[in-house]
């Protein structure tokens, strides 16, 4: 059975950066949020030139998946359960859909090392 990947944010720029951790999921297909593209892009504008920061938004804009109420009401709850760990909207989100689209949640942020349906790579 193949394996589908959410790209967490933190996965986006680990392999940008090169992480060689990242190689292999390099070629898989990328399935974010529009929160994680926000994300994405900022990054990128902060690290390299406007024209790579642009073709870098334009790589991922097609990745973007919709997101249903109940996948946000879901993450939005998700987040409440788990306050004391203070993850982000956007993580809650990519983990939820993820997990209600059988995918493994690709991330590399320590908060989700360990749980349920995480590909954790550093």
């Amino acid at each position: 059975m193949e394996i589908n990947y959410f790209f967490d944010t933190y996965a986006v720029a680990e392999i940008l950066h090169g992480n060689p951790n990242y190689f292999e999921f390099a070629e898989e297909p990328v399935f974010i949020t529009m929160f994680n593209l926000a994300e994405i892009y900022w990054i990128a504008l902060r690290e390299y030139s406007q024209n790579e920061a642009d073709q870098i938004f334009e790589k991922y804009a097609n990745a973007v998946q919709e997101i249903d109420d109940e996948t946000l009401k879901e993450s939005i709850k998700f987040r409440k359960e788990q306050k004391k760990k203070d993850l982000s909207y956007t993580d809650c989100i990519g983990y939820i859909y993820a997990a209600r689209n059988n995918m493994k949640f690709l991330t590399g942020d320590k908060e989700f090392e360990g749980m349920k349906n995480v590909e954790f790579v550093k």
